[in-house]
């Protein structure tokens, strides 16, 4: 493994646009502390790295596991560098010190435990072993996304930048930002397509962080990734038509393909202290973690399933998809983020107290943000719900805080219609590409 404590590579600064990305090597200094993000490829993390990662967190840092909307994990409110490198490389999660900021890989995850077309969990792990295999890419912005679709389209929308999309158990499409190129690659050849589709926009991105704000360069980095594969990859006979869109997976158990059993449990606001991740880590050898900041444990023999279900529900875990929190999500808030207008989560955490019942099946789930760069919004369509001095705006309808829990019980349970119906006070609105961060 290469040295932990190297340089960061070259790369990571294009004009005056520097890569703020943090790692588990270059953090990142928040109003609570360095806050330091764990590459997790794939989401899967071994119950043995889950128990180190809890410790390093509760010795570290808040105590707290705060998941991503890649998978990945962060560790907040860390002091000086006390030898937090060295603990995660030696629990494998710190493979090379050049890439790890770049080794951001995304997957289905349910796959090969219950539907999609193929089993995407090896193709993550070669993925991986192929990024760090490249010099190159490790000046890579660290928001370049890759992502492994196992054929149920739940992750390969416009925000990652390279996936490969099973088609069948055999051969997927390469996707860029949510389109399909058209190339057909086979499962064996989907990690070197996916490389080259990354290599290709280093060489072109200009300021591009993400492909998604390429123009006709995407074309291009299609092109040559058929030229390096040649006969490996194919092309489709008719124009590629628009990907489906998939949900995230229910809380609660389901029967896996295998006749065995799965849960996928949500979690408050993403984050895992250090007793539920001993908890997760006791229940099963591996888990994964998903991009809706949720943990499947699968693999479950049905005469352990109902221990499983009472092991997370007693730990505080979310196993219903009626819960009102699974209802509600929010970024990390004052005084954690200096930027924040508002200690969004205790205001949550109010509107939970006071009116939750209200919020139990919402439709559409909320999200509240503490200023308008609206950090963790889900990809799924949501209410947003953005600080703005005493009070938040609704969609874009500002209402003062004691209106807050009425307003988001109207919006989430309405599908987001606006609260203004309702008796809130109107202020200047902002457009709806402002309101969606898009």
């Amino acid at each position: 493994m290469s040295d932990p404590h190297q340089a960061t590579p070259a790369g990571y600064r294009r004009g005056a646009r520097a890569d703020a990305c943090p790692g588990a090597l270059t953090t990142h200094e928040a109003a609570d502390g360095q806050l330091a993000r764990v590459r997790v490829p794939g989401g899967r993390l071994r119950a043995g790295q889950l128990r180190e990662l809890a410790a390093c967190a509760e010795e570290f840092g808040d105590g707290v596991l705060h998941l991503t909307s890649r998978g990945n994990v962060q560790l907040r409110g860390l002091g000086a560098d006390a030898g937090l490198a060295d603990r995660i490389a030696a629990a494998g999660l710190l493979p090379s010190a050049s890439h790890e900021r770049v080794r951001n890989i995304v997957a289905s995850p349910l796959s090969g435990l219950s539907g999609g077309v193929a089993d995407v969990r090896p193709l993550a792990g070669e993925l991986d072993e192929a990024v760090c295999a490249r010099p190159e890419l490790a000046s890579l912005p660290g928001r370049f996304l890759f992502g492994l679709d196992d054929g149920r389209a739940d992750v390969a929308d416009d925000r990652i930048d390279a996936c490969w999309y099973a088609l069948d158990a055999g051969t997927g499409a390469l996707v860029l930002a949510g389109r399909d190129t058209g190339l057909r690659v086979p499962a064996g050849r989907a990690a070197d397509a996916l490389v080259e589709a990354a290599a290709t926009f280093g060489r072109v991105r200009g300021d591009a962080w993400q492909v998604r704000e390429l123009d006709d360069r995407a074309d291009r980095i299609a092109d040559a990734v058929a030229a390096q594969l040649g006969s490996g990859v194919g092309r489709a006979r008719q124009t590629p038509r628009a990907l489906p869109r998939s949900a995230e997976p229910p809380l609660g158990a389901t029967r896996q393909d295998d006749g065995g059993w799965l849960v996928v449990a949500g979690i408050t606001f993403g984050a895992i202290s250090g007793a539920q991740a001993r908890t997760l880590a006791g229940l099963a050898g591996t888990v994964t973690l998903t991009p809706w900041r949720s943990v499947v444990v699968g693999d479950i023999d049905a005469d352990a399933v109902d221990t499983v279900i009472a092991g997370l529900d007693a730990a505080g875990f979310l196993l219903s998809e009626g819960a009102p929190e699974h209802a509600v999500g929010a970024c990390i808030g004052s005084p954690g983020c200096a930027k924040s207008r508002a200690d969004v989560r205790a205001d949550v955490s109010e509107v939970m107290r006071t009116a939750g019942g209200a919020l139990a099946g919402a439709a559409t789930a909320a999200h509240f943000s503490g200023c308008e760069r609206r950090c963790g919004r889900p990809r799924a369509e949501h209410v947003d719900v953005l600080a703005e001095g005493d009070g938040y705006r609704v969609d874009g309808n500002w209402v003062p805080v004691e209106r807050l829990a009425e307003a988001l019980a109207c919006a989430t349970n309405a599908g987001g219609e606006a609260a203004a119906d309702h008796g809130h006070t109107a202020r200047p609105g902002r457009t709806q590409q402002e309101r969606t961060g898009s």
